[in-house]
């Protein structure tokens, strides 16, 4: 089935409010900024971002420091393995007050927060920042999460995600409980609002209970979008059904076509128009003026991983302790199978390697947690970078790109001098923001009362 696609390709940049980027390596850079505690230097990243035209920021989260490994934090807290990990909210408004037409976005769990506790926090944001919020859905990954959120053990996969439908559900029904035109405020009858345009939920369903009535009007954009990764089986429905905004790993441009064609297939079998629905994958790049200078740049850039980062974020991600075993070693069915974190990148060493029963060592060299190779990397000239991300773009794998950083606040400056121009000489992308919210900067209609009921 063929989709119709935005004319022009989404920028999203991937963060982390932290010591570190995607890429642990990047504290370790020379030109990496250290005040990550500032509000100064996430700040400058709005303004870079703001200025090279991005659609949006978001942030990445876990509720837990990388400890699985030998289960002790040491190692990562040792080597500055992701381990400050802020409140985004903060964050988010402290950018957002120093821009105005970037779009923001933040990671909160369905697993451990509730739903009018999520909902009022993001119509909040949305309010204050002007309808530029993003809700990044996410079902948390593993044990140490559930450890420090009062729980002895992480949800199995697919009953997460079962619970985070639930969850949604209560949310936008939240949101789109005041009418639009609710508020009267009206000094001389004494009428602040008309009682029949606020809608009580009395939501009980199998995982959640929630009342109401909501206490945060409608916000700018109708409500804020909605941000997922799920790439696994049970997670990839989950995404066709809720995302605006999609952003997905692809190791090459031929499995990004193949992903792409099937998740908007699935996106169209769940009753929702595919071109309302951006699938952007993530990548790294690493921009010079010459071949040279960007040849340079990346060993610097690659020569910054350590063997332990690896470990350290497989361990994390998929809720196994990867000290337990030599690098030689097969995972059994019954080990693979208690794999509880993102399924997706077992899914993929099972596949790529050919093994049913895959080493440690595939999961090391297959996945390339911890090194920039783990997404895609673009890298070259600005005309060598733009030659790859048009190809990517115009051949039907994507309809942008989530840009992980090397080094920050480098890796986007570099990027917004040199290669957006040139993506912008080749009309695929913006020169100008085209609204106000991020809905309008996205191509989305403002979203309706209950148009997600499908």
């Amino acid at each position: 089935m063929s989709h119709a696609r935005p004319g022009q390709m989404a920028l999203v940049a991937f963060l982390q409010a932290q010591n570190c980027s995607n890429y642990p390596g990047s504290w370790r850079h020379p030109a990496t900024m250290q005040d990550y505690l500032s509000p100064e230097y996430y700040q400058r990243i709005a303004r870079t971002l703001e200025a090279g035209r991005f659609h949006m920021a978001f942030f990445d989260d876990r509720l837990a420091m990388p400890d699985i490994l030998n289960h002790d934090h040491g190692e990562a807290v040792r080597h500055g393995i992701r381990v400050v990990k802020l409140d985004l909210v903060s964050i988010l408004t402290a950018m957002g007050l120093a821009t105005t037409r970037l779009g923001l976005g933040a990671t909160y769990s369905t697993t451990y927060y509730e739903p009018f506790h999520v909902a009022r926090v993001f119509a909040t944001l949305d309010h204050m920042l002007g309808g530029r919020v993003a809700w990044n859905v996410v079902t948390s990954l593993n044990d140490s999460e559930a450890h420090n959120m009062g729980a002895t053990t992480h949800l199995e996969h697919d009953l997460r995600y079962d619970r985070a439908d639930e969850f949604l559900e209560v949310v936008l029904s939240h949101w789109d409980s005041w009418a639009d035109d609710a508020i009267l405020q009206d000094r001389e009858s004494g009428i602040f609002a008309d009682p029949a345009k606020v809608k009580r939920l009395d939501h009980v369903g199998k995982y959640f209970r929630s009342r109401g009535p909501f206490t945060v009007p409608r916000t700018p954009q109708g409500r804020p979008v909605l941000i997922q990764a799920g790439q696994s089986g049970r997670g990839q429905k989950f995404a066709a059904q809720w995302g605006d905004l999609v952003f997905v790993i692809s190791p090459d441009i031929t499995a990004a076509q193949r992903s792409y064609a099937s998740f908007k297939d699935q996106v169209a079998a769940s009753g929702r128009d595919p071109a309302t629905v951006r699938l952007c994958p993530a990548v790294y790049c690493v921009v010079g003026e010459t071949e040279e200078e960007a040849a340079e740049k990346r060993a610097l850039i690659e020569g910054l991983a350590k063997p332990i980062d690896g470990l350290a974020l497989l361990s994390e991600v998929l809720n196994y302790d990867f000290g337990a075993k030599g690098m030689d070693e097969a995972f059994t069915d019954d080990e693979l199978a208690g794999i509880k974190g993102l399924q997706a990148i077992r899914d993929r060493v099972v596949r790529i390697s050919g093994k049913t029963n895959p080493t440690l060592r595939d999961f090391v060299e297959i996945s390339r947690r911890g090194t920039i190779h783990e997404f895609t990397c673009f890298s070259g000239t600005p005309a060598q970078v733009a030659d790859q991300m048009q190809e990517w773009f115009e051949g039907a794998a994507c309809d942008g790109f989530v840009l992980a950083a090397t080094h920050m606040p480098g890796s986007y400056e570099d990027f917004v001098r040199l290669v957006v121009p040139e993506l912008q000489r080749r009309g695929l992308f913006r020169r100008e923001f085209d609204g106000v919210t991020l809905r309008d900067n996205l191509g989305l209609p403002r979203a309706q009362p209950f148009d997600w009921r499908r």
